[in-house]
């Protein structure tokens, strides 16, 4: 995996393979930065990054300007290569160790932007819990946005809040927002 763009363009991170994870393609991820890129000015933002795994997303938020940052992983190898990695880089990103469920319930923290990458096994009923915790608590800023990444053999555009998808090779990307009504 590599860094796509800001301060650490190109930079190649090599995590041990033993990690239980299947980070964002650079090809998915590129093209999901472009849109955001189009929204977002990212020094200015606060990202929660959920089943962060190798941190990838993290790291691409930190290359690009953006100072807060939470990371948040059940495995400790994850959150220790998280850990690692952005201190060798710079990066203050906040790593911590808690199941994704149990950290949506207990957070009073609102988020610009909210990243989830949970298991592609996932049946729908956990992916759904997603959106359904981050929007009974409030967690999205008035005009925040939470993407979670998915496969394509799952379909997400029935869930409350969802606006639109956005596929990449085998990864799609669904986009939820708060209604403005």
């Amino acid at each position: 995996m590599r860094i796509i763009s800001g301060k650490y363009k190109g930079k190649r991170l090599t995590a041990p393979k033993k990690l239980p994870v299947r980070p964002t393609t650079d090809m998915a991820k590129e093209a999901l930065f472009n849109i955001l890129n189009n929204h977002y000015y990212f020094e200015d933002i606060t990202v929660l990054d959920l089943f962060s795994g190798t941190g990838n997303i993290s790291f691409e938020f930190a290359s690009r300007g953006t100072k807060a940052i939470t990371a948040v992983d059940v495995y400790s190898g994850c959150i220790k290569y998280i850990s690692t990695t952005a201190k060798e880089l710079g990066f203050d990103i906040g790593v911590l160790k808690n199941d994704v469920f149990k950290f949506l319930e207990r957070t009073k923290s609102k988020y610009d932007i909210i990243f989830a990458d949970p298991p592609y096994n996932f049946d729908i009923s956990q992916f759904s819990k997603i959106p359904e915790l981050v929007f009974s608590n409030g967690l999205l800023s008035e005009e925040g946005l939470l993407i979670i990444e998915h496969s394509e053999q799952t379909d997400l555009s029935e869930l409350p809040n969802f606006t639109e998808k956005r596929k990449y090779g085998g990864s799609v990307f669904s986009f939820f927002e708060k209604s403005r009504s």
